[in-house]
């Protein structure tokens, strides 16, 4: 290996985005026309003769939905500009190429870094370490690969960051890249940092020891800070440089007042005070702060923050070097902004030196909320994020710790109907991903609908290609057909039944407008029986778009004897009996709730529920923050309002904890379909003891539209996914864990946890009694089902809590429900909680 070159780059400016994106899908296109090139000189002959894996990314046919929209087509981060920047590689090519390291600086796309080939080529892992030469907040790396030859396409890789250039800590982000030739964005939590390293541990199709890269870049701040918590402004004040009260109440204390509707602003009566103008909030005693918030005046565009500086201050006197440096978009979507690092301080100052649209010299602000580093005992703690080869929009819960998720043909797109899938299986052990293309099925499984079949196969039915149905088999990793439905469908529900039979209603995105009435799928025979009697007109919204709208994406609950309840989105509930033809009987309104379209539905104990969030459209409406429970244990629903969210959300994913709470997960306030304005950063979780919301720390990627969530065998939660939209801005193809409060100490650390240990059979019938040992005393059992995710509906997951006693010490025989209504057949993960409600690890069984 070479020593370690440090090279200045040549001034230039950031790459365009949109030239970047032209450029990728042309040269996607001619790839896939052009022979393999490899290296020229005499070490080429071994490299170019890799073999070459197929681009999955083909140029999009025409898709159902509308183009998304402009704010999707321009990044949340600003490109970082790399004048000055240096750049070191643990080695590089230069005796039969030029393939320095510098080369990924020059804002030239045909002049490459490539590790050292010729002689002796260096073994894997390489890196690639950007030096800015100043600390700036870092949110993603941006990676091009080299055109005109597959070689050294960076596969699987880690982020590194660091102040110093020395200490590096854990990475930030892992993950897989796609083996193609599109630019890559890898996120990463919002940090302040002056090195950022790029590691590639494999080249992406396996052709031989190598990295390269075309260019490299970094994204700045997004504005949603990670892992932070608002703090309480209770007795706070602010103070401002000026205030307009003679013409309006401007007042700088308005910022602190909870209303959106009242606003801080610069005198502009008579003679206006002129830019730059601050804001100074006193938390009235030091406290760590990380972050800021800064949510526009809702009624007119004048005044919104452009460029900023904030700092802050011990005595409200001496303020220190800018903590925060950047512009704010125009628009009237909530801002933020991260700390270059946490400082200790009692005085933030918020300070505008322009206006963002040029309209005049005025500063204003509706509201200003400062943040501080979350405690991990109180509102949990994120793992780094892990990349994925494509957008995860749909997700599966595996046994063999193994998380299956798909998109469409597409690794970042959808569109017609191709008759293929891509996949990835993540190894939660191992932290692997492995991408694989499923094309014999014949089947775009591009919004499916999803249910776990009792023997803990996958069924997914329609979408794309909207009468097929196929079955993922998780013992063999295999795929295979099954019988087409009688009525294609795109969006639809879908539940197991207790007979073991799989259910299916609605579904008028795909395969013609209307008339998506149910049917059911038989294991014995692979066939689907229609249901004349279960109209789907019965159970839809009054979406303005009509069915197209109006049947997607049902929230159904399994009961006993093969019937279903249907609790939403739509209003109106109803039970579905799928005997015979079956039948829709009217259960009443899902109590003083709307229409609540890409809410959310969990089942959080046996025959209960929580409903929360969704909008009375799909998408250009506003969102509720209001949640119901919905109790089915008796012979007619009874539903009643409980706490209401912090914030207002629609395609949220939510999931229940083995302790009977609920935790939701991103959404929008004002849905729209491929955008992350309006996004909500800080998850919540609801306690049915209490009946309230308790926010939790923020995440560092906004998940909203195609976006999921699954709780995990480990008793942590996966969320991630959100977007494919082609050329967009607002892919996300990574996902990131969530450790919830009450598995970690205050420092973050681990909680002892009790283990179960000894034996659990692999299989267990409805009504068994089970053995189970532990290494300590426990205070109960439960089964939460494993569940499949996608378009913020998963009617799979459910929790049991199952009777146990005690027959020794850490020795206990737990009853599974003999009802196969309430312990649905199908993969479960077994949880023990200890007194202080701290869960296990799960085993994995089946059930029925």
């Amino acid at each position: 290996m070479s020593r370690r070159p440090v090279l200045r780059a040549r001034r230039s400016p950031g790459i365009r985005a949109s030239r970047l994106l032209i450029l990728a899908a042309l040269v996607a296109v001619l790839a896939g026309m052009l022979p393999l090139l490899g290296h020229l000189g005499s070490a080429a002959t071994a490299e170019s003769g890799a073999a070459r894996s197929p681009d999955p990314t083909a140029p999009a046919p025409a898709p159902h939905h509308a183009a998304a929209p402009a704010s999707a087509m321009v990044a949340a981060a600003p490109t970082l500009p790399r004048d000055g920047w240096t750049v070191s590689a643990s080695d590089e090519e230069t005796a039969a190429e030029n393939g320095r390291a510098v080369n990924v600086l020059d804002g030239n796309n045909s002049t490459i870094w490539h590790s050292k080939w010729s002689g002796t080529a260096a073994p894997l892992p390489h890196t690639i370490t950007l030096d800015m030469h100043r600390t700036q907040v870092v949110s993603a790396l941006v990676y091009r690969p080299r055109s005109g030859s597959a070689n050294g396409r960076v596969g699987q890789y880690a982020v590194h960051l660091s102040t110093d250039g020395t200490s590096w800590g854990t990475a930030v982000a892992t993950g897989t890249l796609a083996d193609d030739t599109t630019i890559k964005t890898i996120t990463f939590a919002p940090a302040g940092t002056r090195y950022v390293r790029l590691t590639a541990t494999t080249e992406a199709g396996n052709r031989g020891p190598w990295s390269s890269a075309a260019e490299l870049e970094l994204l700045g701040d997004p504005g949603t800070p990670a892992q932070t918590v608002d703090l309480a402004r209770d007795g706070w004040t602010a103070t401002a440089s000026d205030q307009e009260t003679a013409s309006e109440n401007g007042a700088a204390a308005n910022v602190l007042d909870g209303e959106a509707a009242t606003h801080w602003h610069s005198k502009w009566s008579g003679t206006a005070a002129p830019l730059p103008h601050w804001i100074t909030i006193d938390m009235k005693s030091a406290r760590e702060v990380s972050a800021i918030g800064y949510q526009p005046r809702r009624a007119g565009a004048n005044g919104r923050i452009g460029n900023y500086t904030v700092t802050t201050s011990t005595d409200g006197t001496t303020f220190g070097a800018p903590v925060a440096v950047g512009t704010w978009r125009d628009d009237d979507t909530v801002k933020g902004a991260t700390f270059t690092r946490t400082v200790t301080a009692r005085y933030v100052r918020l300070t505008a030196t322009s206006e963002a649209g040029g309209r005049g010299p005025w500063s204003s602000a509706a509201e200003i909320r400062i943040a501080g580093p979350a405690s991990p005992a109180v509102h949990g703690s994120w793992g780094k994020l892990t990349g994925f080869p494509l957008v995860p929009v749909a997700s599966a819960v595996l046994p063999g710790d193994k998380l299956l998720v798909w998109s469409a043909y597409g690794v970042d797109r959808f569109g017609g109907s191709n008759g293929y899938t891509q996949t990835a299986l993540y190894d939660l052990t191992t932290g692997q991903v492995t991408q694989r293309r499923v094309e014999n099925t014949r089947h775009d499984m591009f919004c499916p609908g999803t249910a776990a079949l009792d023997d803990g196969r996958i069924l997914i039915t329609g979408g794309s290609n909207a009468e097929r149905a196929t079955i993922y088999d998780p013992a063999t990793d295999s795929w295979s057909s099954t019988a087409d439905m009688n009525i294609p469908r795109g969006y639809q529900a879908m539940t197991l039944l207790s007979t073991k039979e799989a259910f299916v209603l609605g579904g008028s995105w795909s395969g013609g407008n209307g008339g998506k009435d149910g049917e059911v799928w038989s294991p014995a025979t692979g066939t689907w029986r229609k249901l004349s009697g279960v109209p789907a007109t019965n159970t839809m919204t009054g979406d303005p778009a009509g069915p197209y709208r109006a049947d997607n994406h049902q929230w159904l609950y399994a009961l006993p004897g093969g019937r279903v309840l249907h609790l939403g989105p739509s209003k109106q509930m109803n039970l579905i009996d799928t005997t015979g033809n079956g039948s829709v009987t009217p259960a009443g309104t899902r109590g003083d709730s709307a229409d609540a379209m890409n809410g959310n539905a969990v089942a959080y104990d046996t025959g209960k529920l929580l409903t929360m969030g969704g909008a009375t459209a799909y998408e250009n409406a506003p969102a509720t923050r209001r949640a119901y429970t919905v109790d089915a244990t008796g012979a007619t629903p009874v539903a009643a309002r409980t706490g209401d969210m912090a914030q207002a959300r629609a395609f949220a994913n939510s999931v229940v904890l083995p302790d009977g709470k609920v935790a939701v997960f991103g959404g929008q306030s004002y849905p729209v379909p491929f955008s992350d304005a309006t996004s909500a950063m800080t998850p919540e979780v609801w306690d049915p003891a209490t009946g309230k919301f308790t926010p939790m720390a923020t995440m560092a990627v906004p998940r909203n539209y195609h976006s999921v969530a699954n709780l995990l065998p480990d008793g942590r939660i996966f969320s991630g996914g959100g977007g494919l939209c082609g050329t967009c801005a607002t892919n996300h193809s990574d996902g990131a864990v969530f450790t919830p409060p009450y598995l970690l100490n205050a420092d973050g650390t681990p909680k002892p946890r009790p283990a179960i240990t000894g034996t659990v059979p692999a299989r267990a019938a409805n009504g068994a009694r089970l053995p189970v040992t532990t290494d300590k005393e426990v205070a109960s059992f439960v089964l939460v089902r494993a569940g499949v995710a996608t378009h913020s509906t998963d009617n799979d997951q459910r929790r049991v809590p199952l009777e146990m006693s005690r027959t020794s010490a850490g020795s206990y025989e737990v009853t599974i429900p003999d009802d196969p209504g309430v312990a649905l057949p199908g993969s479960y993960m077994l949880f023990a909680l200890d007194a202080q409600g701290v869960w296990s690890k799960a085993r994995m069984l089946r059930i029925g």
